[in-house]
């Protein structure tokens, strides 16, 4: 687990610069709030491994005199940081601040003095009024994917007590202040290097980031940014590519994304838009793709259905067909013959597609003979209503082709709309409380993260 996963969701830096991104990814006080809770929780198990070195030296204790002393094996029994902040800095990174923190330590003490009198025993250190502040930049790496660093760091120590225990702990008293100022020295040059720690183990982590993620055999999304993140004190904003290529081969689409601002929303932890531009240039790749077809037989068709792919059926408009091919089965190709176009507006997804339908009858030996080839022209919403469809040369096939388009095509697309596409996460990263609203050339996805694992 990332030791602070809202980095996680920030840290996306743009490689290349573009007008206008496909997606966007806002994250709110809400997920700021979740990220920096697990973050403390990981910060505060590194800092529980920190190291206390050995210390050793000589002072002159009157009446007594020069008295050597060693404090060694310190190891931490308790460490909190009651009160932190995650701070966003508008156009520069994330402040992380943590104030009146405490650790408490246990290690054991030894003195010599007079050359030959030594003495030994334990002690307890209380460390209070720690604060933490480090600045932490956020930048990409040569493929797309954030990195992370720390670039400043301050660590100081408000106080340290130590109580002694055991043989001439009467001793250690008379210079305790000495050997607090020591310890606190000690711990504070621990710190820092600890938390920088921290911060670049994130980065394995945010490698997972999927900047390049299949979707199935014919095409692939990338979401890159295309512009630096935009940083209010309240939230983040990222501007993704958001866009479908063919695997293997990314080629653009004659047409650009619109530019769009998410509203400000702010009841979940994270809000992605998706713009028009990223559908479409998925029915770009599609089509290219050839994988844009389906051909329909009577099996698919309802059973309550009077209308049925056979050649009787179609005879009644085209006598021909019944002539040439009696009481044979049919076969139709449905495909496009252009990329579709998907409109956005309130509430609405509407689907505007020019193709083919080419009839073919099924011989007695299953091989198929071509029968007439139709070019269609229609628009289809997300209601199910199919409007304005146009079959060039026979006018009196409509009625039939509607209903191959509602019973049988449109629940095709709707199934693998269902299976959705890769969204832009890191590592085990969930979705949850997720809802959808289509609004003016956009999607907007309010949704709360749960990181596992």
């Amino acid at each position: 687990m990332s030791p602070c996963c809202l980095l996680a969701l920030l840290a996306v830096i743009s490689l290349t610069l573009a007008a206008s991104p496909g997606v966007k990814v806002k994250l709110t006080d809400k997920g700021i709030e979740y990220g920096k809770q697990i973050g403390m929780a990981s910060l505060q198990q590194k800092l529980k491994t920190m190291k206390v070195p050995d210390l050793s030296g000589t002072e002159k204790v009157p009446p007594i005199g020069k008295v050597k002393y060693s404090l060694t094996g310190m190891t931490i029994v308790n460490l909190g940081l009651p009160k932190s902040a995650l701070v966003l800095m508008p156009g520069t990174g994330v402040r992380l601040a943590i104030t009146n923190a405490f650790i408490n330590l246990h290690g054991n003490w030894r003195v010599r003095y007079f050359r030959f009198i030594q003495d030994r025993g334990s002690f307890d250190l209380a460390i209070n009024g720690l604060t933490i502040t480090a600045d932490i930049a956020i930048k990409s790496d040569e493929t797309g994917r954030p990195t992370v660093s720390t670039v400043n760091c301050v660590a100081n120590v408000g106080s340290a007590s130590i109580k002694f225990h055991g043989g001439a702990s009467w001793l250690y008293n008379l210079f305790k202040s000495y050997i607090d100022k020591a310890l606190r020295s000690a711990l504070q040059k621990q710190i820092c290097p600890l938390v920088a720690d921290v911060i670049t183990d994130m980065n394995p982590h945010l490698k997972t980031f999927n900047v390049l993620a299949k979707v199935d055999q014919y095409a692939e999304i990338e979401y890159s940014m295309v512009t630096s993140p935009t940083i209010s004190k309240s939230s983040i904003e990222f501007s993704l590519k958001g866009e479908f290529y063919n695997i293997g081969k990314h080629q653009e689409p004659p047409f650009s994304p619109t530019p769009f601002s998410l509203p400000p929303q702010d009841n979940n932890m994270l809000y992605i838009g998706v713009s028009s531009f990223t559908p479409n240039s998925a029915g770009f790749v599609y089509n290219n793709a050839g994988a844009l077809s389906l051909y329909v037989t009577d099996d698919m068709i309802p059973p309550s259905s009077p209308i049925r792919l056979n050649t009787g059926t179609f005879g009644v408009f085209i006598p021909e067909i019944a002539k040439r091919f009696p009481g044979m089965m049919m076969k139709l190709l449905v495909k496009t013959v252009k990329e579709p176009t998907i409109s956005l507006e309130p509430n609405n997804v509407t689907v505007q597609a020019s193709g083919t339908v080419t009839a073919y009858a099924i011989q007695p030996n299953t091989t198929l003979s071509p029968l007439f080839v139709l070019n269609m022209e229609g628009s289809v919403s997300a209601q199910m209503n199919v409007t304005g469809v146009k079959l060039a040369g026979v006018q009196s096939l409509d009625n039939i082709f509607l209903m191959v388009l509602k019973v049988v095509v449109i629940p095709k697309v709707n199934a693998r709309l269902e299976k959705g596409f890769p969204l832009p996460t890191i590592g085990k990263m969930n979705l949850i409380n997720t809802q959808l609203q289509v609004l003016k050339d956009y999607m907007l996805i309010g949704t709360d993260v749960q990181f596992t694992g």
